[in-house]
């Protein structure tokens, strides 16, 4: 995944970029880069690796040593970007979040009309310059854009950092993901998560549409391509990914989630005695809220039966190596051995995955001297790798538990049964909730429903995308 941040003002810009950026480290953990633009310096530009470092502490050099009224930076879990791109439409330092499924095929049309490009090792290509190629094979930056919306297939957003000191800002064609542009007193800002620049001193502007692009100035905001009439919006933005104080769509994330909770419990409660519960716990940090909705509605204690130790070991300290990872995210809970030994407890979680770190989470509980544990997971069964972007996005179906239960149950026929699967009342949906109970010793296991999540974003269902869900475009 990733987020960017871009402004433009009548003073610098460049410390509203770096701290605007730094607020996007939740969506990205490998790359982080910044570009700016003086009229006296031209396009600067940093990128630097921050799988091992927090973004702040790798540019904080960059406030003393970049200039400029206008400026850009990325987060990126994938492509060292911004990238500087000199071309017959002008000099500029493009960002892109999103993913290019057919990105060999399109590497091919661009070398067979003459272009080429800097590989990368193993011969790969960046993604960035990949786009850049798009939008340069036209005649303007407007043509460019969409014609690198319509040929690429996945989704991409562009932002970009002109030589004539401007911003211009593309939200992908479907609205998958969001742009925010926010306002202050001498300029503008664009931005994935609108919370960001309220820090900063800016208000709401406004979204842009899908597939809308616009070129900002500090003197105003230019249209220039109006915004489609169709949108898929992200629904898992609301469920993990979205920071809790973020809008989207004006839909809270935070509030989308309790709500969430509460419809799930009251739905949950048709099906399970909660009687015998002790505590209703989060899988922090994005279960959390889920699971005080799920508290309230259900009327049972919501508790925290263990804590997250962040100071030193924050997700963008992670390490590269898995068994690494596995023994940080052991060392990362610490118990509250009064809300755990001799108790039931029910766990909601953002969303059930791969499920190894939950199995972990889980032989944790019971090491400690839980009863049992129950688990809920506040959206539907993903059942599908996610091709529109990097959510759910794994490097295969099979990696996903739900697909690996389903085939051990039944083979390879159990593709033609995906919607029974999905379904907690069939019996083929009840088959996979009991092997994934057996297989990491939940007491008990429910998902939230499609309708119920719908309910919760508040947005109608022809508006969102739901695809790791459903399967359906």
């Amino acid at each position: 995944m990733g987020g960017f941040f871009g402004s433009v003002k009548k003073s610098s810009a460049i410390f509203d970029v770096f701290l605007g950026t730094d607020y996007h480290s939740h969506l990205g953990t490998k790359r982080g880069g910044m570009a700016a633009y003086d009229k006296s310096v031209g396009l600067q530009r940093e990128i630097h690796n921050i799988e091992n470092a927090p973004f702040r502490t790798k540019f904080e050099r960059v406030l003393n040593e970049m200039t400029g009224n206008a400026a850009i930076g990325c987060i990126s879990d994938t492509h060292p970007q911004p990238l500087l791109m000199v071309s017959k439409l002008g000099t500029y330092a493009i960002c892109t979040i999103g993913i290019i499924n057919n990105s060999d095929a399109l590497m091919k049309g661009v070398l067979a009309s003459g272009g080429y490009f800097d590989a990368m090792t193993g011969s790969k290509v960046n993604s960035n310059e990949l786009v850049a190629a798009l939008i340069n094979s036209k005649d303007s930056y407007v043509e460019g854009i969409k014609y690198a919306q319509n040929a690429i297939e996945g989704t991409v957003s562009i932002l970009l950092l002109t030589d004539k000191g401007t911003l211009i800002a593309a939200r992908d064609k479907m609205g998958r993901l969001p742009i925010h542009i926010g306002k202050c007193d001498d300029g503008y800002c664009v931005s994935f998560e609108n919370f960001a620049y309220k820090k900063l001193g800016y208000t709401d502007e406004r979204e842009l549409g899908p597939a809308e692009i616009v070129e900002i100035s500090a003197d105003g905001i230019v249209q220039l391509a109006p915004a489609g009439s169709e949108m898929r919006i992200c629904a898992f933005l609301w469920s993990y990914y979205g920071y809790p104080t973020s809008n989207y769509e004006g839909v809270n994330v935070e509030v989308m989630r309790t709500k969430n909770g509460e419809i799930f419990a009251k739905n949950d409660s048709k099906l399970h005695d909660m009687k015998d519960i002790d505590y209703v716990g989060g899988v922090p940090d994005s279960g959390t809220p889920h699971a005080i909705g799920y508290a309230n509605a259900s009327k049972v204690p919501f508790a925290r039966p263990y804590i997250k130790y962040t100071p030193t070991w924050s997700r963008s300290f992670m390490p590269v190596n898995q068994s690494d990872r596995n023994k940080v995210a052991k060392m990362k809970l610490i118990p509250v051995h009064e809300f755990i030994e001799g108790k039931n407890l029910l766990l909601v979680d953002d969303s059930i995955v791969r499920g190894t770190q939950l199995k972990e989470t889980v032989e944790f509980l019971y090491s400690h001297g839980a009863k049992s544990v129950h688990m809920r997971s506040a959206c539907p069964p993903i059942m599908y790798g996610c091709k529109y972007l990097n959510f759910s996005r794994s490097s295969g179906d099979m990696d996903l538990i739900t697909r690996r239960t389903m085939l051990e149950l039944e083979g390879d026929d159990a593709v033609n049964h995906m919607e029974e699967y999905a379904d907690g009342q069939t019996e083929r949906g009840k088959a996979m909730r009991k092997a994934i109970c057996d297989k990491f010793q939940f007491e008990s296991l429910e998902f939230q429903s499609l309708d119920g999540l719908i309910e919760a974003i508040g947005i109608g269902p022809c508006k969102l995308c739901t695809y790791c869900w459903t399967g359906k475009e």
